[in-house]
């Protein structure tokens, strides 16, 4: 095993909650970001209001929205967070539709679980109102892109080339 510290086991391996009462509250946000690889028709569907479940990219920002302010309610050691602001973005391909989720609160333990929450919920959401025309459909590249805040720091993901 490598040098890393897994926080959230106890010194006989169970697990445990992360206790964050004395840490100080501070600024944090993360930025979380995925993609749903798709056939062109459906992206023209989405973009066309076209999908008779109705209007995909406002029902999928909502739902990425409930998601985030719901993480410790589905991730089962994730602190219950006073989210301060969860913004949904979506940017439409040929093939794809692009999630990015930004997610702030002042807190004592981070949103990246959050921001990922709210991306994958927001990303099954377009699959749930599209599956009827595409099957196909494929998540793809869920990963936490930025974070800022705490004792760690600032964290960016390499751009990919």
């Amino acid at each position: 095993m490598s040098d890393l510290e897994f926080t959230h086991l106890d010194a006989s391996g169970h697990a445990r909650m992360v206790d964050v009462t004395t840490k100080e509250p501070t600024h944090r946000r993360a930025v979380a970001r995925c993609k749903v690889m798709m056939q062109p028709e459906t992206t023209s569907a989405i973009v066309n209001r076209e999908v008779k479940k109705g209007d995909v990219l406002s029902v999928a920002r909502v739902a990425g929205i409930m998601a985030a302010k719901r993480t410790s309610d589905t991730i089962p050691l994730c602190h219950p967070l006073m989210i301060a602001s969860v913004s949904i973005s979506f940017e439409v391909g040929d093939d794809h539709v692009a999630i990015e989720a930004h997610v702030d609160c002042v807190e004592r333990t981070g949103v990246e679980m959050e921001a990922l929450h709210a991306c994958s919920v927001a990303a099954l959401t377009i699959y749930d109102m599209c599956k009827s025309a595409d099957r196909g459909m494929t998540i793809t590249d869920l990963a936490l892109w930025e974070k800022t805040g705490g004792r760690s720091g600032t964290y960016r993901r390499a751009s990919e080339s």
